[in-house]
């Protein structure tokens, strides 16, 4: 087994990626050629550990909680939660830290907007653009554009970069001086300046069934939220890379240009673009003042809804639909690519998806009633179950 920075590496010909043959060691030479980097993204924040044991075809598990047998110079954190339980989690601050959680199977970091120093204080302010099925990528580098423009309006500096994923993420620095409440606050404020600005890009919709463009998601900034941080891989097939860019590059990116094989490359031509991040923290208190001009956000709308699936794996919540759509054709001719609404949700230690299918373009007539799920999967214990 070799020995890389100080940490042992094991299993280290594990294929983590299938596309292309990816291993574990490929993964933790991609960290190591990009540390800088992602140690900017995590430095001094505890984080969950999102561990893909058996590669990223099976769902990951998420531990709060750091494993109890750990060497001596891991650093932890305890965060308390509105349960009243609390939990050490791994602080990384340098290259030793970082590589050993990827050596447990995290393919991508997933940090708090806190420094252990202050678990209180969120120290950055996190909008992630989230594009409803069918919408096209331009539109949401267009949102972002927008984002930028509210942020700065309100005396913040943006940073921008892909999500890894289908999004895009908008961060700015601010000085820790507001509790997480006003933290998502100030956030959704923005969300809703920003679907002001550019109602026909965007929507600042709590609920999913009412977004039509792309959702301005403010929630990343609840307590015990997080988010894939820079520089982070994310676990999709093509091992694409969550990357910080400049403003200009921006209008032009391709989020499948930038990958676990091409971003080493320009990090080691180019550097890091949000190098200078910490040198640029802003007051939330003009976003704060903005939030209390909004005054409250719309009603929910009442939208004919029904439940198709909860399962423990995406493909079978998927396979329930099909079946679903199988004995209902006349209905899906009429349902558009958002109709179809596709819910990862957070269990007590992994994601399980559930799906629910919006009729508002089904005539009145033709619309079906709750059937009985698909698939029926409850991942709470069985003397409870979550309402809706």
């Amino acid at each position: 087994m070799p020995d890389i920075d100080g940490v042992t590496i094991t299993s280290q010909d594990k294929v983590i990626f299938p596309e292309g043959g990816r291993t574990k060691l490929d993964l933790i030479r991609y960290y190591q050629a990009v540390a800088d980097g992602a140690l900017r993204g995590v430095f001094g924040r505890p984080m969950i550990l999102k561990r893909f044991v058996h590669g990223i075809e099976q769902e990951a598990f998420f531990q709060k909680r750091a494993p109890a047998k750990r060497p001596d110079w891991v650093e932890v954190a305890e965060l308390r939660y509105r349960s009243g339980r609390s939990a050490e989690e791994v602080v990384v601050t340098d290259v030793r830290q970082l590589l050993w959680v990827v050596n447990l199977g995290c393919v991508d970091l997933n940090p708090h907007p806190v420094r252990a120093a202050d678990l209180a204080h969120p120290d950055e302010l996190r909008i992630d653009l989230d594009p409803v099925p069918g919408v096209q990528w331009g539109q949401v580098v267009e949102t972002a554009q927008v984002a930028r423009e509210v942020l700065a309006d309100h005396g913040l500096t943006a940073w921008p970069k892909t999500s890894g994923s289908r999004g895009f993420h908008v961060y700015a620095r601010i000085t820790p001086d507001w509790p997480f409440a006003q933290v998502r606050q100030a956030a959704e404020a923005v969300a809703r300046e920003v679907e002001r600005r550019a109602p026909d890009l965007a929507t600042s919709r709590w609920w999913k069934e009412e977004r039509q463009g792309v959702f301005v998601d403010y929630n990343q900034n609840a307590y015990d939220r997080t988010v894939a941080s820079a520089y982070s891989v994310r676990p999709v097939r093509d091992a694409r890379v969550s990357t910080p860019l400049t403003w200009d590059e921006v209008p032009g990116c391709r989020p499948e240009e930038f990958t676990i094989d091409t971003v080493p490359k320009r990090f080691a031509a180019l550097g890091d673009p949000w190098e200078d991040m910490d040198l640029h923290a802003g007051s939330l208190a003009p976003l704060l003042e903005l939030a209390e001009s909004q005054g409250p956000p719309p009603e929910r709308a009442e939208l004919p809804l029904i439940e198709i699936a909860r399962a423990q794996h995406k493909d079978e919540a998927l396979a329930g639909l099909e079946r679903w759509k199988a004995r209902h054709q006349p209905v899906v001719e009429f349902l558009e690519p958002a109709d179809v609404l596709v819910d990862g949700m957070r269990g007590r230690s992994s994601v399980w998806y559930r799906i629910r299918v919006n009729l508002q373009h089904v005539p009145a007539d033709l619309r079906p009633e709750q059937e009985a799920l698909e698939i029926d999967y409850n991942p709470w214990p069985e003397d409870w179950r979550p309402p809706g």
